[in-house]
């Protein structure tokens, strides 16, 4: 809430000035000096949370529930009932924290039984814009014409803002410059998929991974005295309400995207203003229907600028139909493989573009069906024109990187074996480096399987051996780069052991999982040696660092400044009319140790990911590429798929040439003489140029 007079600020004699204005209607005055206020006044949380909860007290008092007279036991009218009730609830504390009180706004059924409908009537400030974006110039100054507009998502981290206000203009035109090309990438909805999803919504959705729309019956409670019956029943209850909760949340959503579609479906063209976060990646401002989200969004959008085919575009066209399919590892095959299988299934391409309901449904085996079913009626239309090559085609090839956070880190320590695995070398398919942990873990697990003691693992081994495969430990190598813990990589393998069929009471599940994440990170460890040093010794000079009660800052490659946020939480107690409130306020509060040092590994790769994608965009824009990017995920025409994966190679090589670790250790000597850092970690010969024969970089 900004550029409202602040009540409290005792300044008599504006509240004074406000109030003439007001009543005498000068609203040109008026208006000048509430633009004033805008420029000079914010509302701290404290303030925020004291209004909010006043027009929540108010709402409550005039919201009303007029029942049917069908819900009256009597004759005569229904009762008018409160729409909205506040009450104070007794809730377990997370971490063993004891119990807490929460106050909780309860709505009438009638009221909420209608919210999931309500999605068309909000209004949402940042939408699409329907003009490019303003060009990026200061940190207040771009994206949106009147919304208010911020060059990066600080929460309210004054420590972030001022590095990047002390930091020259200069130093971020190519961030400003990336921010603006991707803002100017034009979108439309793809109206024949949006007619679909319609369709399919308008029937209960459950099909093409939309939510259910109705919710799951309760059982009713056995008549019984039987404690095990009852405690199954109550088991059941339990879980029944999770999932109507977490389908009536993921309603409220799908409602919001088709909201945003259904306002959009008849515009040529509008574009995604864009920001960074703090560790600089790239985010449109708008949060619900954009290239970000899931299959529905990325289903319903295309390009709003549509280029030819020309020579290659139907071969790039093809492969990407594979890729969205992707059921049954379709999208680790090499590139021939790809083409082979989508012309294997063409009968049945052509009968998902022309009947998607009516017909086999072969895309909703997809497992991205809404990206799978838009490629298809592209495929279709492309084939039925009169000339292939001269095809306008609007759907957006995706380049994804293979796990690209360890490809940073491969890059980072020239280490050649974990390049091999995340396709940093050529290859006639694409490397797996899910299946290539998979199989170390295998063969550690059939190792200890064959020993007599049952301290080295030997009877989870030999439990466990025939359940390995990629997916058990997928999560836990993705993860790895973010710095997951034991702690976290045993409950990621606990889980995945739960959906093959062990149950969660079983009392060797817990320590069988431990196992299982032991041998996982020490595989990991052995492919990603150098890797794992890196991130060692990042983590050792955040530590060092924030000892000093100092944030972990740095600068990425294209000049942007980086401080880490994370400090000991601080509270403070806010009284309203509705209830005390208790916040977060860690300004003037220690850095937290612990988090500056876990955070600082992942959160340095993202800023080099982010680098990366940037390079990229801007070399797009000189060659006239079309160019959007979701971090590690890069799109363009079919047409220019070869053009961006020469690109995107190319810049690859160059930011790895670039002396980073060095850099980094030079800065922080310089800004920390009095703290002795340890020497960069041993590397590899790792010979960045093979990237550049590497077809599979991004695949």
């Amino acid at each position: 809430m900004q550029g409202v007079l602040d009540p409290g600020s005792g300044d008599a004699t504006l509240v004074k000035k406000m109030e003439r204005l007001i009543k005498s209607r000068n609203v040109r005055m008026l208006g000048k000096e509430l633009s004033k206020q805008r420029e000079s006044k914010s509302w701290d949380n404290a303030l925020q949370i004291k209004v909010g909860s006043r027009l929540i007290d108010i709402l409550m008092n005039v919201a009303v529930i007029h029942p049917p007279t069908s819900q009256s036991p009597t004759q005569d009218l229904p009762e008018v009932r409160p729409a909205l009730k506040h009450e104070i609830r007794i809730v377990a504390g997370k971490n063993k924290s004891g119990n807490q009180k929460l106050g909780v706004l309860v709505c009438d059924p009638m009221l909420w039984s209608s919210l999931e409908n309500s999605a068309k009537f909000v209004e949402m400030p940042y939408m699409p814009m329907l003009v490019e974006p303003v060009r990026w110039t200061s940190y207040k100054r771009g994206g949106y014409m009147v919304l208010k507009s911020r060059l990066m998502r600080t929460h309210g981290q004054y420590s972030q803002q001022d590095a990047l206000l002390k930091t020259p203009k200069k130093n971020l035109q190519k961030v400003y410059r990336a921010l603006d090309i991707l803002g100017r990438t034009p979108w439309r909805i793809n109206c024949r998929v949006l007619d679909v999803v319609e369709k399919l919504w308008a029937d209960g959705g459950g099909l093409a991974n939309l939510v259910e729309r109705d919710d799951l019956e309760l059982p009713q409670k056995p008549m019984t005295e039987d404690l095990k019956e009852l405690k199954s029943w109550r088991r059941e209850v339990y879980k029944r309400k999770r999932i109507n909760s977490e389908r009536h949340s993921q309603r409220c959503d799908t409602e919001l995207k088709l909201s945003v579609a259904r306002k959009y479906k008849d515009e040529e063209k509008f574009f995604y203003p864009h920001n960074v976060d703090f560790r600089g990646r790239a985010y449109p401002m708008h949060p619900h229907l954009n290239h970000l989200g899931s299959d529905l969004c990325r289903g319903l959008l295309e390009f709003g600028e549509g280029r030819p085919l020309g020579s290659n575009g139907l071969r790039w066209l093809k492969i990407h139909l594979a890729n969205v399919f992707a059921t049954g590892g379709v999208d680790k095959l090499s590139f021939d493989g790809r083409l082979a299988f989508v012309d294997e299934n063409m009968e049945d391409v052509l009968d998902s573009a022309r009947q998607p309901l009516g017909g086999r449904r072969w895309w909703m085996k997809a497992e991205d069906p809404f990206q799978c079913l838009a490629a298809c009626m592209s495929l279709k239309d492309a084939l039925e024109s009169d000339d292939v090559e001269k095809y306008v085609c609007h759907t957006p090839v995706q380049q994804d990187g293979s796990c690209n956070g360890l490809q940073h880190y491969a890059a980072l320590g020239r280490n050649i074996e974990g390049a091999v695995s995340v396709n940093l070398f050529s290859g006639e398919k694409p490397a797996d480096v899910y299946t290539g942990i998979a199989n170390r873990v295998r063969a550690i697990m059939e190792r200890d399987a064959q020993q007599d003691s049952l301290g080295s693992g030997a009877e989870h081994a030999r439990a466990l051996v025939g359940l390995v495969d990629r997916k058990l430990v997928k999560q836990t190598v993705m993860t790895s780069v973010y710095g997951v813990t034991f702690i976290g990589a045993r409950a990621q393998i606990m889980s995945r052991l739960e959906e093959k069929g062990k149950d969660r009471n079983d009392a060797q599940l817990f320590s069988a999982s431990s196992y299982a994440a032991k041998v996982t990170l020490e595989a990991i460890g052995e492919m990603f040696k150098e890797a794992r040093a890196i991130m060692n010794w990042l983590s050792t000079c955040a530590k060092m660092i924030a000892s000093k009660n100092e944030p972990v800052s740095w600068w990425s490659p294209l000049g942007l400044p980086i401080v880490q946020p994370y400090k000991r939480p601080g509270w403070k107690q806010v009284k309203t009319s509705l209830q005390t409130f208790r916040i977060r306020n860690d300004n003037g509060q220690p850095v937290f140790v612990q988090r500056q040092r876990t955070a600082f590994p992942p959160n340095f790769v993202h800023s080099l990911d982010s680098t990366h994608m940037m390079m990229t965009a801007l070399e797009c824009a000189e060659e006239r590429i079309l160019f959007a990017g979701v971090h590690d995920s890069y799109w363009t025409h079919p047409s220019d798929v070869e053009k961006l994966n020469h690109i995107l190679r190319s810049k690859f090589v160059e930011l790895y040439n670039q002396p980073i670790l060095e850099k980094l250790l030079e800065s922080f000597q310089e800004r920390y003489p009095d703290i002795d850092f340890p020497p960069l970690p041993a590397r590899g010969n790792l010979d960045m140029s093979v990237v550049l024969e590497s077809p599979y970089f991004f695949n």
